[in-house]
């Protein structure tokens, strides 16, 4: 829309809440947004405290420590993806604050400042072009006058060439009062080189000036003052590229951070390493001449996008370079490794063995050396060390007994099993038990930081997700799967997550089966499924691959199967099964009915006293 003078439109306010992503919602003239744009709500994620009066285009957040408030035009300066069209940004900023303009005369360059200007490398010409002169009582004075793209004089700026910190009263550098701030080196750009450079002084682009650079201009006010912005902005939205070339200090580029949340093109800056041992532009000028000024502005790169790399920046990797865990069955080894970084579903119908399946990859995780956790909201933390208890002796390790209150093993000290493996307490029933989703999140970085936790089981999503009625249930489990896939990611560990299936009585099996979001399923690196052999005519049992084992060879029969039904980072899938094993009496699963392994800790003599031990594995 071509306005002359903007006019506040309600619907910018929708346009912007589309810009920007955020769920909003009208209440009586005012739209509401979810969250503040500026403070993103804070650390407690604080709810409708930004909203927009639809009537006159106000707003501002309630939130104390943000206090942020404006008009749209603020909002299209702060925001580049918003925009507010060919609006007279400059005549709204013009009318309010009634600024005058200077009576325009060519002025001639006094000797005095040609002189100082060739000390700093700057020629005479460059200096007669630019108009650059001294005060007219004091040739110590500096004046640079600021002109727009149609050479009206609106700005100055002087400079005293003989002040030092400390020693000299007054200030280095002031402008005239009650003027309309604008960009130095308006009135000698050329509109149709599409690119801009900007520098924090006025010396800097008359540097870049003198090594033959077009469109170099200079901020009037610092780097921190943008009250110029609003003045320029129809100027500097002519050009669909910004070279920004301030000041290097302390490993930062003045101006930067600025102008890449304003200027609506591609926003580049000069490499810090081409600025080699200096500060700015004109000292690369006097030390390094021309050429270097010109390469630092050729050389200038895009601004790097956050969370995007450059396909040349990622290095390489190959998976037999990655980190992974053994799981004991020789076929996932082989094509599906667990590798650390990925969040795996593990899932079966009730009763099949999912937690049997789980705990025994715990163990293997802390015979290789692997810290590991364990959630069950399901059993009761004693409940699974005893579970788990069988699976880590073995049968050799098992003294005959005749019931359940016999004695089952040989002696175990409570300091033999303390090292490697932790598992998670859940709050009594009169403790504030609403929360467990975050408390178990918390929990795990927690024990990822100062336990070195690397291999995580959570059994199972939907007990987690029973603590928590803020969401619908779908949306909770795809929020809590994304942190967990995060976690993964970032922390290199692996989490194993037991999802319950959908109901089903036919023999196949998709991802699609199972329970909840489709995103749990998306999320995941890895999904297996731990199942029982279908029951076949004739109490025989049938495995995936169709082998059929009657009532003379049930008794040699594998009894549970493991499919592989994605593997993102292989491709690989294993749906014909990996039959299974399973020894009652110690919970062991085996791809052969040999259940006798022993674990690292674990010498031939039974369990050995913490003393021969190098180091007590869990």
């Amino acid at each position: 829309m071509m306005r002359d003078l903007y006019e506040f439109d309600k619907d910018d306010a929708f346009r912007f809440a589309d810009v920007i992503g955020v769920e909003v919602f009208q209440k009586g003239k005012e739209l509401h947004f979810k969250y503040c744009p500026y403070c993103h709500g804070g650390p407690h994620k604080d709810k409708d405290t930004f909203a927009i009066n639809l009537d006159t285009g106000t707003w501002n957040c309630k939130r104390g420590s943000c206090g942020r408030k404006g008009n749209m035009i603020v909002l299209a300066q702060d925001f580049e993806a918003f925009s507010l069209g060919d609006v007279g940004i400059d005549d709204y900023y013009l009318k309010r604050n009634r600024y005058r303009k200077f009576i325009r005369r060519a002025i001639t360059p006094k000797d005095a400042a040609i002189r100082y200007m060739e000390s700093r490398g700057i020629s005479e010409e460059i200096t007669k072009k630019y108009e650059i002169t001294v005060d007219k009582s004091n040739d110590d004075i500096i004046v640079f006058p600021f002109m727009d793209e149609n050479d009206e004089m609106w700005f100055v700026k002087y400079r005293n060439t003989t002040f030092k910190k400390g020693e000299t009263t007054g200030s280095k550098e002031w402008c005239e009062a009650n003027r309309k701030p604008i960009l130095f080196g308006m009135n000698h750009c050329n509109f149709e080189n599409k690119t801009i450079v900007m520098t924090e002084g006025q010396i800097d682009s008359l540097s870049c000036a003198m090594a033959g650079i077009e469109n170099a201009v200079s901020v009037p006010l610092g780097k921190n003052g943008f009250t110029w912005f609003p003045h320029c902005f129809n100027f500097i939205s002519r050009f669909d590229e910004l070279v920004v070339f301030g000041d290097y200090e302390n490993g930062e580029i003045s101006l930067l951070d600025g102008m890449k949340t304003r200027f609506r093109g591609t926003v580049k800056s000069v490499r810090p390493e081409d600025y080699r041992d200096c500060k700015d532009a004109n000292e690369i000028l006097q030390k390094y001449g021309a050429e270097a000024v010109r390469k630092c502005v050729e050389n200038a790169e895009p601004i790097p996008v956050p969370r995007l790399k450059k396909f040349k920046d990622i290095q390489r990797m190959s998976l037999d370079d990655l980190d992974w865990m053994r799981t004991g069955i020789s076929e996932i080894d082989k094509r599906c490794k667990f590798y650390f970084g990925e969040l795996i579903i593990l899932t079966g119908a009730a009763g099949d063995g999912k937690s049997t399946m789980a705990s025994q990859w715990a163990a293997m995780a802390m015979d290789q050396g692997y810290p590991t956790m364990i959630y069950s909201g399901e059993m009761q933390s004693w409940s699974v060390k005893n579970w788990m208890v069988f699976q880590i002796a073995g049968k050799h390790n098992l003294n005959e007994y005749d019931g359940l209150t016999d004695e089952m093993y040989q002696k175990i000290t409570d300091s033999e099993m303390c090292n490697r493996v932790f598992i998670y307490d859940p709050p009594d029933e009169e403790e504030d038990d609403n929360h467990t989703q975050e408390y178990l999140i918390e929990t795990i970085l927690t024990s990822i930081k100062q336990y070195g936790v690397r291999f995580i089981v959570i059994d199972n999503l939907m007990t987690v997700m029973d603590y928590d009625g803020t969401l619908e249930l779908n949306d909770a489990q795809t929020v809590y799967t994304r942190k967990l896939a995060k976690i993964a990611q970032k922390h290199n560990v692996i989490i194993l997550l037991i999802v319950h299936p959908r109901k089903s009585n036919s023999r196949t099996f998709s991802n699609d089966d199972i329970a909840g979001s489709s995103n749990i399923v998306n999320r995941a690196h890895k999904t297996i499924r731990y199942s029982r052999m279908t029951l076949g005519s004739g109490k025989s049992f049938v495995d995936l691959s169709g082998n059929a084992w009657d009532e003379e060879t049930i008794s040699d029969a594998p009894i549970r199967e493991l499919t592989v039904m994605k593997d993102r980072l292989t491709g690989e899938t294993i749906t014909k099964g990996i039959p299974l094993y399973f020894e009652r009496e110690t919970k062991r699963i085996s791809e052969t009915q040999d259940f006798g392994w022993r674990f690292s800790w674990d010498k031939s003599d039974g369990w050995t006293d913490q003393s021969d031990l190098d180091e007590i594995p869990f």
